[in-house]
Parts: C-alpha cells; structure tokens; sequence
C-alpha cells in the first residue's frame, strides 16, 4: 500500500516553525548532547514496534549523524549548525505527535525526516560522495583534502542556486523551503 501525504504551504510552515524554534532553542548548543540523543532515538525507533516505513525513515537520520561525527569530511559552520539543528528536532519527545504514544508517535518525525533529507540533499550527495572516494580509493591525507574541499564547495554552490531559483519562483506564489 502506498500512502501519499501532500503538505500544503500551510504544513511546510508548520515544519519550518518547528525546526526555526529548533534553531532558537538551547538543545541544538551542545552538539554532544544532540548527537547523543539522536543516535538514542535511532536506537529505541529500531528497537519499537514502529511501522517499517518510520524505521527506514530513521535509518536515514544516521547519515545525518555519521557526517556530523567523521573527522575527516569536517563540516564547519553554517553547513555543520544546519544539520545540527536538524537533528535537534527529532530529539524532542514532546514534538506535534509524542514519541510514547505506541504506532503513531514517531509519525510526525518520519515525515520531518523526509523532508529533512530532501532539503539536505546536497549535503547528503557530497557526503555520500565523499565516503565513496575514501572507501574506493584509500586516498592520501592530500587528496582526500582535495576531495573534501571540492565537494563541499560544490555542495554550497548547489545550495545557493536552489535558494535563488526558490526566491524567483515564489515571485506572485508561495514555494516554501525548511530554511
């Protein structure tokens, strides 16, 4: 069976409130504490009786995760804090629908996730991108610099154009980003 949810620019708000007060809020300060948590979500989501397609969902959220945590692919800044935040959303039980509420709970946080993953697509893309050459290639410390440099740049690049293709396509209508 397949199930469609259509957000409506209303909804994607309703999301992007969620995560900008994320972003305003205390949790996402201390990167230990919401990586800790996240992975402890990722954990006990594995563990519940929740539907297959929350748990496929939340595996998802481990590549969020792995690329906060990899040394080597060193995210900085702006692009580190955007995923960071992300992440903070999901370690709040307490979010549209509780996590406790047993089958449902982790509904809204599955929807969250695939919108999450598709506006982090070029994040995820570099990332995955990069682990490829690493495991590929066993490059040296220069190389994979190299690697690292180039696909982020690319990957920033790749965001700003869809923030500028968003803000003249929403000329006269409403195309709403998370961010």
């Amino acid at each position: 069976m397949k199930i469609v949810i259509d957000l409506s620019p209303k909804d994607l708000r309703y999301f992007r409130k969620c995560l900008k007060t994320v972003k305003q809020g205390e949790k996402a300060a201390d990167e230990s504490i919401v990586i800790s948590a996240a992975s402890e979500l990722m954990r006990e989501v594995a563990a519940a009786e929740a539907p297959e397609f929350v748990r496929e969902s939340f595996r998802k959220l481990e590549l969020l995760v792995r690329m906060l945590e990899d040394d080597e692919w060193g995210l900085t800044g702006a692009d580190r804090a955007r995923v960071l935040n992300v992440l903070a959303y999901f370690v709040d039980p307490d979010d549209l629908i509780p996590d406790r509420i047993p089958g449902i709970g982790y509904l809204d946080d599955a929807i969250m996730v695939q919108l999450v993953v598709e506006e982090l697509r070029h994040e995820i893309e570099a990332f995955e991108k990069f682990c490829e050459f690493r495991t590929s290639r066993s490059p040296d410390a220069d190389a994979l610099a190299k690697q690292r440099i180039q696909l982020q740049t690319r990957m920033r690049r790749m965001r700003r154009r869809e923030r500028e293709r968003r803000r003249s396509r929403s000329a006269g209508r409403a195309v709403i980003g998370l961010w």
